[in-house]
């Protein structure tokens, strides 16, 4: 029986669950940042190559908004 790496369900689907994405893309230099914990709504990110600022917004279907801030 092979080992499976995960091991509990959560941890598998934690980006496609209610939990949020664990990275994003800067939308305005478009670069990707991984975040230590999965996106929120109402989190503030910060993105490490152009230094934008931004509030995360959820929508009601679950996909995440940015609004400089």
């Amino acid at each position: 029986m092979p080992i499976d790496a995960y091991d509990d369900d959560d941890s598998r689907e934690q980006g496609r669950s209610g939990k949020g994405p664990t990275d994003f893309d800067c939308p305005s230099c478009n670069a990707n940042n991984p975040v230590e914990a999965p996106l929120q709504d109402r989190d503030e990110v910060l993105c490490h190559y152009c230094g934008g600022h931004f509030l995360v917004r959820k929508t009601d279907e679950g996909r995440v908004k940015f609004k400089e801030l």
